[in-house]
């Protein structure tokens, strides 16, 4: 990012990109920045030296930010409301090669960043991973497309096992493109993807394209991922209340024999009900109406279930981890978990 902000401004302006999460920022520190033309920067680092993680977005939706975590500097979300949708931006920087304990601890902040986000908010991952998940997708339909890139590698089978895990799906494989804009990272003779757009599997249809930018100069070696996501909002139909008699107030025994002297009056005085019952019942209904009144016809709002809370979320998503689990080892450890 050093002295890179208004060039990259420029570019999203040009592309028309709402949303980019970056990484490798480089920058010390946890803020949010404005990038001029309405842009604006949360990140999140601990060395101006390396790694370092942001989300950038335009002016629009700065104002729908809800929540910023900032986990590490290798990983950070931020949670918007769009249209009455909440959704959920998560940028992230794998750790390389070779690092097996900077990789164990982001994947696990990782897995935990995504049990604590709802099922029903949408989720997009914009990450640098540092690992091939191949060309093909036999046995792994469910998370990849065929569109990939080269052999898998084992931090390429770690991104896959996380997808399944999670029910996320490698958007950047399900769409075919030329060679050129599914590399992602080119640096001398090599060309290789190892930077993905993740999203939830059931949300994938609302993704009309995704593939990797040519010609832009901003970074050496990365190229820019970029999808279209039309978000699908589902409007409920709400239907009008109808006001209802307060027949609850005959339990009073002032209403009660209010009531029944205004029926008697209403019936003429008869003692013995006459056989038209449809007659009857209408003289009830709007005797009851007139002494008893009724209710304003507005809904009620709608009151929070007082014991679902955060803590009680977080033990029902370890439940249904343990159960997936269960479902493919079959071992006393995992039926015990």
């Amino acid at each position: 990012m050093t002295r890179k902000a208004r060039e990259l401004i420029d570019m999203m302006q040009r592309r028309k990109v709402d949303i980019l999460c970056v990484q490798e920022t480089r920058w010390k520190g946890s803020k949010a920045k404005s990038l001029g033309a309405g842009f604006k920067l949360f990140y999140h680092g601990s060395d101006r030296k390396r790694n370092g993680v942001g989300v950038i977005l335009k002016e629009e939706l700065v104002r729908n930010v809800l929540e910023v975590k900032r986990v590490s500097d290798r990983l950070m979300s931020l949670k918007l409301e769009v249209e009455g949708v909440m959704f959920n931006v998560v940028s992230g920087y794998a750790p390389q090669v070779g690092c097996e304990k900077e990789k164990e601890k982001f994947w696990s902040e990782l897995d935990e960043v995504m049990q604590n986000i709802p099922r029903g908010e949408r989720v997009v991952i914009g990450a640098d991973f540092n690992g091939h998940v191949g060309d093909g997708n036999r046995g792994d339909e469910t998370v990849m497309g065929r569109f990939g890139l080269q052999d898998r590698n084992a931090e390429g089978q770690i991104v896959v096992d996380f997808a399944k895990r999670m029910e996320k799906a490698v958007v950047n494989t399900f769409f075919q493109k030329r060679q050129e804009h599914r590399v992602t990272y080119k640096s001398g003779g090599r060309s290789t993807q190892i930077d993905y757009i993740l999203c939830r599997c059931c949300n994938l249809k609302e993704i009309t394209d995704c593939k990797a930018l040519v010609g832009e100069s901003l970074a050496r070696q990365h190229r820019m991922v970029v999808c279209k996501m039309m978000l699908v909002v589902r409007k409920i139909k709400r239907t009008k209340a109808e006001q209802r008699t307060k027949w609850w107030k005959l339990k009073k025994e002032e209403c009660y024999v209010d009531f029944r002297e205004e029926l008697r009056q209403a019936l003429g005085g008869l003692e013995v009900l006459s056989d038209d019952w449809t007659t009857t019942a209408n003289l009830i209904r709007e005797t009851g109406r007139r002494v008893l009144d009724v209710s304003s016809g507005k809904r009620k709002a709608h009151k929070e279930t007082w014991w679902w809370n955060e803590e009680v979320q977080k033990c029902i998503q370890r439940k249904r981890l343990a159960k997936k689990k269960w479902d493919t080892e079959r071992t006393e450890e995992s039926r015990q978990e």
